[in-house]
């Protein structure tokens, strides 16, 4: 069945509403030891893995159709296989961080997602990969980095005991669609089927299943996407 892309204007308002919370989760932090629902991590750790998640898509975007993602969907390899290359990288550039504070590394996140947001408005159409035959634009990555936004704010919420819903949760549906193509999108409600195809538990942390810590830590990022994506 053939979908239809996300409307532009709403993914970039989903974008900066993913970063916006972020940001404003981190505030709230108060142990940035405490666990979340991204398995064996930290919020530090979360912090960390955010920040290099935004400075990947920084990269890509610039580099883009030649990036280092681009040559590795070029490949067009198993999704088992895309998850495993991109669960090392994150875990790599997660392990050599500096040993920075959570706030620090938020700081850097926001930096780069911003310097994101204000390249890919004048790119949206680029080519920003290839996957099996199919081309993949700017804008599509776009939606894959809401995706990625969107759920790590809720892994924040989480971990501070607080609920978190995106505003937009039926744009997500559709952006995981066109900017995760490699994975597939369980049914049922938006949000909750955006939280249980990237491996989490809506209900954490009552429940025994819980996200892999994205782009990675969750499957968009073991695959993201992110992805990273």
């Amino acid at each position: 069945m053939e979908r239809t892309p996300p409307d532009r204007c709403r993914v970039l308002e989903s974008y900066q509403d993913g970063v916006r919370a972020i940001r404003q989760l981190a505030e709230r932090v108060g142990d940035w030891e405490a666990p979340t629902p991204c398995a064996d991590w930290r919020l530090v750790d979360l912090a960390g893995h955010l920040r290099c998640v935004a400075e990947n898509f920084l990269e890509y975007l610039q580099d883009a159709p030649d990036s280092r993602l681009a040559k590795l969907f070029a490949q067009d390899a198993a999704s088992a296989v895309l998850i495993r290359q991109q669960a090392r990288q994150n875990a790599a550039e997660l392990a050599v961080l500096p040993p920075e504070p959570g706030p620090e590394r938020i700081m850097a996140f926001g930096v780069s997602a911003g310097a994101y947001a204000d390249l890919m408005p004048d790119m949206w159409d680029r080519t920003h990969l290839i996957y099996r035959g199919t081309k993949y634009t700017v804008g599509d990555h776009a939606g894959a980095a809401c995706v990625e936004w969107h759920l790590h704010a809720w892994d924040m919420a989480s971990a501070v005991g607080a609920r978190y819903r995106p505003r937009d949760p039926d744009l997500l549906v559709s952006a995981w669609h066109w900017g995760v193509p490699h994975l597939p999108l369980a049914s049922g409600d938006a949000w909750e089927s955006v939280l249980r195809s990237s491996g989490r538990s809506p209900r954490w942390p009552s429940a025994s299943e819980g996200g892999e810590g994205s782009g990675g830590r969750t499957r968009v990022r073991r695959a993201s996407r992110r992805n990273s994506i």
